[in-house]
Parts: C-alpha cells; structure tokens; sequence
C-alpha cells in the first residue's frame, strides 16, 4: 500500500471524527445526518473486513499465476495487516489482539474440520493447510476483531455497567469451550446465552455517530454484528470458500441458527478486545 493511500485513510478518520451538520439542523434532518456518518464509521472500520472480503471476490477458485487460492488469499491478508500496523491505523497492542484472535479461530478450525466432527470443509488445494485448515482462515476471525477495535474508536465508544471482568471473562471462556464440547456433551449454547443476558442486561454501549453521544444495548449491538457475519457467511459458502455438509450437492443458505453462534462469537471477541486494548478506563465496571 502507497503512502499515499495511508494519508488518504488518515485524512478520512480526521474528518469523521471532527465532522458536524449544518447549524440549526433538528428533527429528521439531523437524523438522516447522524445515519448517514454512523454508515460511514461504520464502512471505515471494516475496512479490514472490505480488503480482504474483495480479495475473497476477486481471486479465482483456480489461483493467480499458478497459486492456488488459499495461499493467495493467506499473502493478501498479511499484506493487509501489515500495512494497517504500517499506517498506525492499528497499534502493536491492537495487533496483539488481532493475532489471539486469529490463533484462538484456527483453533476452533482445525476442531471442527477434523475427521471425528467434520462441520465444515475447506474443498481445495493449498500448500498453506495445516491440519486440513489453509491458514488465512484465522484472518477470518482476526477481522471481527480488527472491526470492533476500528469503531470502538471511530464511534468514541464507551461502555456503561459492564460486568465485573472476571465475569466477563468467564462467560467468554464458556462460550469458546461450548463450541467444542457440544459434539460430546450437548448444546449449552441456549443456556450459556440466558446468562449472557443476564450478565450485560444493564450494559450500555455510548458512541458518537457525528456531534452528540447516542446509546444503545450493549447486547443488541452484539447480535446486530452477529448478523452481519452470517450474511458474510453466506456470501462466503455461495464462493465456495469453504463448505456446509448441506452445501456439498448445490449451495444453500447457512442455517440461521448460526446466527446466534456468531453473536455469542462476537461477545467472546470483545472481551478479548477489551482486555488486550486495555480499555478499562472507557468502562464503567461495578464494584
């Protein structure tokens, strides 16, 4: 990426953050406004998420000059943290949540495409597969991550009665072991999910679309970006990135119960996020 390009995107982040409407601006006049820049905020944190969702587009199933497809997609995406890190668009310490991410996804990918469980597949060749899982897969789940650090700080995020970070945390890790022990021991997820509601009903999420400070459920947000991932997901199967049991003979749409998987996902990530950013003081945590 040019230097050019990075002082576009710093440049562009400068003018979000500061921008305001028209004096004397009221009623549905200022809401169309505020919408529209917390549609911009919100494109500009994925930026991530677009540069490598666009490489997943445009790169052929058959590869580039004579590398196949995976391995490509794994270079494009390191190309793209790299340069995010290079810009300072993303810190070390943001990288450094970013990368558990990653590792704790291809984790849970090399799991769920093993022999025993075979959730999904990954259907072609790469030199870059380990355990039948191509690499760049853990990008996919580095990118949720890239996402709510980009708008947390896009939106001047701030939450409001968060749960007390052990709590968190704990939830967080019964909802990653879930994902495995569900094969064994039952689905707890509906469960683990009654008390997630329970634990951030009073939480409150403050952003700031353009002027003013807006708010809203800490939860509704994670299951609003849940939802967007499954839309991904489906786009992805439809690619034939990789492939559902149910999408061997012709593609169908992802079951809609993985929604609530994703959003459960999306909970785990931000309480990785938010211990690894150290945004403990943008948190209100009872004592």
């Amino acid at each position: 990426m040019s230097a050019f390009s990075t002082a576009t995107v710093n440049r562009l982040d400068q003018w979000l953050m500061q921008a305001a409407p028209p004096a004397n601006t009221v009623g549905f006049t200022r809401f169309c406004w505020e919408f529209w820049f917390f549609g911009l905020k919100q494109a500009r944190a994925c930026l991530f998420v677009a540069l490598f969702f666009a490489s997943v587009l445009l790169v052929p199933r058959s590869g580039i000059m004579g590398i196949p497809r995976y391995d490509m997609l794994l270079v494009l995406a390191l190309l793209i943290q790299f340069w995010m890190v290079w810009s300072k668009l993303e810190t070390v310490d943001e990288l450094k949540a970013v990368s558990l991410f990653h590792l704790v996804g291809f984790a849970l990918e090399v799991f769920k495409t093993s022999g025993a469980i075979q959730s999904w597949s990954y259907p072609d060749f790469a030199y870059s597969k380990v355990f039948g899982v191509p690499l760049f897969a853990g990008f996919m789940y580095a990118a949720v991550g890239s996402y709510i650090i980009q708008i947390w700080r896009l939106l001047q995020q701030r939450v409001v009665h968060h749960p007390p970070y052990w709590m968190a945390v704990v939830v967080a890790l019964l909802i990653y072991t879930n994902f495995f022990t569900h094969h064994y021991i039952g689905d707890y997820r509906w469960y683990i999910a009654a008390a997630t509601l329970g634990l951030y009903a009073r939480s409150v999420v403050y952003f700031t679309p353009l002027d003013r400070e807006r708010s809203m459920p800490l939860l509704l947000g994670f299951v609003l970006v849940g939802f967007f991932i499954w839309l991904a997901e489906n786009i992805s199967t439809f690619m034939g990135l990789w492939n559902y049991p149910n999408q061997l003979g012709a593609w169908s749409v992802v079951h809609l119960g993985k929604w609530s998987s994703w959003s459960l996902l999306v909970i785990m990530t931000f309480t990785i996020v938010a211990q690894l950013k150290y945004v403990k003081r943008r948190i209100d945590v009872p004592r």
